[in-house]
């Protein structure tokens, strides 16, 4: 039996009987003719794809730049889009942005234009007076070759107060489904988190999709098909964030803008680190559960997490919850504790408390958006300048991302000097071997991350330190 996938298009319902397998790009330009997303990387990088995108059940988020390159149809049902047709509204040909990126001539070629118009049109709707540092996070995603970025900043700040996105009708609840099966594939998309594992012991085989910023790769590079998908985004359990005094406790399914959100204030370094390991677009829709459970050893959420304390919950119907220190849920390369019939439900950060300190420090060939070749974070309890405890934690050094216990014992109970910080980066040695690639050699690792250390005492210390790529 093949049912819709329903969502809003441009202000418009629209029910479709695509595979839900489709990556929406190729929904919206070869099923829905909107031929102004354009496909460039296929691989969530440069920007000439994004929409914007709400999802179902959130009528009072804010519609937020996203990747549709890299996003399926499984993940849009009961929820809204804008591409680039749709911003100027009902009745209008260009809205502020368009009409001011065309007048200081913000583009030449044209291709990346529609995104850049696209996401900075969701900047402007949820903030209508950005400071420059916004305006660029918001076009991190976004890579113009032509013009270069100067008018379309200009542009971006001439729109400013005069950009917003008409409310929508909601989707008609007879058409959202739980399951979809058009054109020999089927997806899941269970309300409650009972309803999650029981299809995840039901449908073992099946993808569990979360934001698909890493699983939609091969798919939008037409690698892979997913027969039987089991999507996240709309369980209840999983989209819930609970703040407490002393901590966060984030669900599954919560994206990196929220959890950006949450935690900017306790952790400004570790939100530079979540800026720069994920546009809007990505951010958007990568959800901290889905890239804890990937377990790449090059992943950037882990290291500071596990240097924070974290904890992570795991559930499944036969054996209830059990709950564990983060560090202790990688078992090696892309193995974790997880099992078979059990998900990721939660994961809790430690609040920051008096006397305590966190940075996190990444090296990549480029600042935004790249992979780590090394990323490190230190968190620190002081007391009167002594290191009363510590915990450092790298993600690009070993097959998983871990701790360095012989690093933090050369510290711990010493003053935080360049001197002790050197001392500690040679006990590194003890913890780390590390691999050989493209990104950097054994050697090369190991010193960025012994420097790494030194860069800690001097920025504690108030030093100023800048924040490079390599």
């Amino acid at each position: 039996m093949t049912t819709h996938t329903a969502f809003v298009l441009n202000g418009q319902p629209v029910a479709t009987e695509v595979r839900p397998d489709t990556t929406v790009l190729d929904l919206l330009r070869d099923h829905l003719g909107r031929k102004g997303t354009k496909e460039g990387c296929a691989e969530g990088d440069c920007g000439a794809c994004t929409i914007l995108f709400r999802r179902g059940g959130d009528a009072e988020a804010p519609m937020l730049a996203a990747n549709s390159c890299i996003m399926s149809v499984a993940q849009i049902d009961g929820g809204e889009i804008v591409t680039v047709e749709g911003l100027a509204g009902e009745g209008a040909v260009l809205n502020a942005v368009q009409d001011e990126m065309a007048k200081n001539g913000s583009s030449q070629c044209g291709f990346c234009t529609p995104g850049i118009a696209v996401a900075l049109t969701g900047l402007l709707a949820r903030n209508p007076d950005p400071d420059e540092g916004a305006i660029h996070d918001a076009l991190a995603g976004n890579l113009c070759r032509c013009t270069g970025y100067r008018p379309i900043v200009d542009a971006a700040k001439a729109a400013a107060a005069r950009v917003r996105i008409e409310p929508a009708p909601a989707v008609d609840e007879n058409l959202v489904t739980s399951h979809t099966d058009a054109g020999g594939a089927t997806a899941h998309r269970p309300r409650d988190l009972r309803g999650l594992l029981m299809l995840r012991r039901d449908h073992p085989d099946a993808v569990l999709l979360a934001g698909g910023t890493d699983l939609g790769v091969p798919l939008a590079g037409y690698e892979t098909g997913w027969p039987e998908t089991i999507t996240t985004g709309h369980v209840a359990e999983l989209r819930r964030t609970d703040t407490g005094d002393d901590h966060w406790t984030f669900g599954a399914a919560i994206t990196w803008e929220e959890v950006l959100d949450a935690v900017g204030q306790d952790y400004p370094s570790f939100a530079t680190l979540i800026r720069r390991f994920g546009s809007t677009q990505i951010r958007s829709m990568g959800t901290i559960g889905g890239n804890i459970g990937t377990a790449s050893p090059i992943g950037d959420g882990p290291p500071a997490l596990i240097a924070l304390g974290a904890t992570i919950t795991l559930v499944s119907l036969e054996d209830g919850e059990r709950t564990m220190p983060l560090e202790n849920f990688f078992l090696d390369y892309r193995k974790t504790q997880l099992r078979a019939d059990e998900v990721i439900a939660s994961v809790t950060v430690p609040r920051a408390k008096v006397g305590e300190t966190m940075r996190t420090y990444k090296i990549s060939k480029r600042y935004d958006q790249d992979i780590s070749t090394v990323c490190g974070a230190y968190w620190l309890a002081m007391d009167n300048g002594t290191v009363a405890d510590i915990r450092i934690a790298y993600g690009g050094m070993a097959a998983i991302p871990t701790r360095a216990p012989h690093a933090e014992a050369a510290l711990r109970g010493k003053v935080l000097t360049p001197e002790t910080a050197r001392e500690a980066g040679e006990a590194l040695a003890s913890d780390f071997k590390p691999l050989t690639d493209w990104r950097g050699s054994a050697g090369y690792r190991q010193r960025v991350a012994a420097n790494l250390i030194e860069r800690l005492a001097r920025d504690v210390a108030g030093e100023t330190v800048e924040v490079m790529a390599l």
